[in-house]
């Protein structure tokens, strides 16, 4: 009878020793906020749902210990065990985070270590677990991709600049990325042997095992292009729009049941509910047992570009039920035409209706959503990434709803108040009807679909978050994007949404 050999721990070892100088900051750049979290929270989410990371250890700037603490507390992370102080160098931070997780380990037992960069924010699971896959057969694993550019090796000379001296063959050169995994006793023994060079010095530990331990060999796993480090300030630039741009799938609910516990008792007001997604809502939320005010200008005489009428209707709703948990807003309008031959009241009414309603909603609706740390919903178009030509109006106040939902997010989240932003495909809704007339039947998202994923994601603990909803996945009747290749890919190819 064949004994049963457990599997070795796996800890990931976050690298959070930068100070952000280069991007030109006063914080370290680990603690910027992207997408309305700091960028460690960004990556301690992503090793806190692999399912293959047994815990995690963060090495942390001096005098920062306590902010990553806080944002550990907050956030619910359970996988991280120990947040410890980082060395002046990256061999004594590694050196340091080595020593802790030898602690607790049996005489001879051995672990996993994937050690990552804080500011790799955008890490896939599929990488955390081609890491730890390739620990079951080597010692020692590095993340890498193709070189896109060429790369030449220069020398200076004197005041007459640099000069080319090498151009290696780009097909064999690759760009290291993190995690870089290793058995724990591996990657200790490179260290002990690299004590003993008064000279040693490294900038990751790879480099070590290479230099120190010639014989084990470095496997190495395909990395994603987009696992960029924030270093530079562009770097800030760019990786707030992958944020922006990537799509976030919203955790359904195991059964009927689970929908009718979350949402009995609860308040939601909907603006924009007389027909369509707003109205689609309205009915899915009643269905579960939530109490719903589907407000909108045909059915209820409410106008969302006049801020007495929305207060009015969320006044009433908190003073009949006690409580407001749900506010959405689907109201809008959608004129589409050159800019230069548009009036007055057209530009006048898009954006009160599509931006300044939003914005009253929100401030409106933000005394009852901090009482019972509730979750405003607002709608953006896929077209907010690239604005068209005709679509100037409706294009850009949908781009305006992304930044309202971000900055919010971040400007609630010490009350609790969540706040995201749902980007329907082209869905089959009366307004777009109107705008555009019959179009291929098949060839729209079903509002009722958008209307389930809207609930999913009200149901969530999301925030700051802008949730694609597509018409090719079939256990939705609408497409839920995949993540950021899909959004990279289809960015230049965006259809006008709802």
């Amino acid at each position: 009878m064949s004994q049963h050999i457990a599997k070795p721990r796996t800890t990931a070892v976050i690298l959070a020793g930068g100070t952000g100088q280069r991007v030109g900051l006063s914080i370290p750049k680990q603690l910027l906020k992207i997408a309305g979290k700091a960028v460690i929270e960004h990556t301690l989410t992503t090793f806190e749902n692999a399912d293959s990371i047994d815990d995690i250890i963060v090495l942390m700037a001096p005098g920062y210990v306590p902010d990553i603490e806080k944002i550990v507390e907050k956030a619910g992370f359970k996988k991280v065990s120990k947040v410890i102080e980082g060395g002046s160098t990256r061999n004594e931070t590694t050196e340091r985070a080595i020593a802790a997780l030898g602690e607790g380990l049996a005489e001879g037992e051995d672990a996993n270590v994937l050690f990552h960069d804080a500011v790799r924010p955008l890490l896939s699971q599929r990488v955390i677990d081609d890491c730890v896959v390739a620990l079951e057969r080597y010692q020692a694993v590095d993340v890498a991709i193709p070189s896109a550019d060429t790369i030449i090796v220069t020398r200076t000379h004197g005041e007459d600049g640099e000069f080319i001296t090498e151009i290696p063959d780009r097909s064999r050169l690759r760009r290291g990325q993190t995690p870089q995994a290793f058995k724990l006793s591996t990657i200790k023994r490179a260290y002990e042997v690299a004590a003993g060079d008064p000279n040693f010095q490294a900038t990751d530990d790879c480099s070590v095992v290479l230099k120190y331990l010639p014989d084990v060999p470095i496997h190495v796993v395909a990395g994603d292009e987009y696992n960029m480090k924030v270093t530079q300030p562009v770097d800030v630039f760019i990786a707030d729009k992958l944020f922006q741009l990537a799509s976030t799938a919203a955790p359904e609910q195991v059964s009927e049941e689970a929908y009718r516990e979350l949402l009995t008792g609860k308040t939601m007001v909907v603006f924009g509910g007389s027909y369509g997604i707003g109205k689609d809502i309205a009915e899915l939320a009643e269905s579960y047992g939530a109490k719903v005010y589907a407000l909108g200008r045909s059915t209820t005489g409410t106008h969302v570009e006049n801020p007495e009428e929305v207060d009015d209707a969320l006044s009433k709703a908190y003073a009949e039920t006690g409580r407001i948990d749900y506010v959405v807003n689907t109201a809008g309008v959608l004129r589409i035409g050159k800019l230069a031959e548009t009036d007055n009241a057209t530009i006048e009414e898009a954006l009160k209706v599509n931006y300044l309603a939003p914005v009253q909603i929100a401030r409106s609706s933000y005394k009852y959503l901090s009482e019972t740390k509730g979750q405003l919903l607002l709608y953006t178009s896929s077209s907010y990434t690239r604005g068209r030509a005709e679509y100037s109006l409706y294009s850009s106040t949908k781009a305006a709803m992304v930044n309202l939902t971000q900055a919010l997010s971040d400007e609630w989240a010490g009350e609790g108040v969540r706040v995201n932003c749902i980007n329907p495909e082209r869905t089959a809704t009366p307004m777009r009807t109107k705008a555009f007339g019959q179009e291929p039947a098949g060839s729209l998202l079903s509002s009722e679909a958008v209307a389930r994923t809207s609930l999913d994601v009200l149901l969530s603990e999301l925030t700051g978050h802008v949730i694609d909803v597509r018409q090719q996945d079939p256990t939705a009747g609408a497409a839920r994007a995949s993540g950021f290749e899909q959004a990279l890919a289809t960015v230049l190819d965006r259809q006008d949404g709802v």
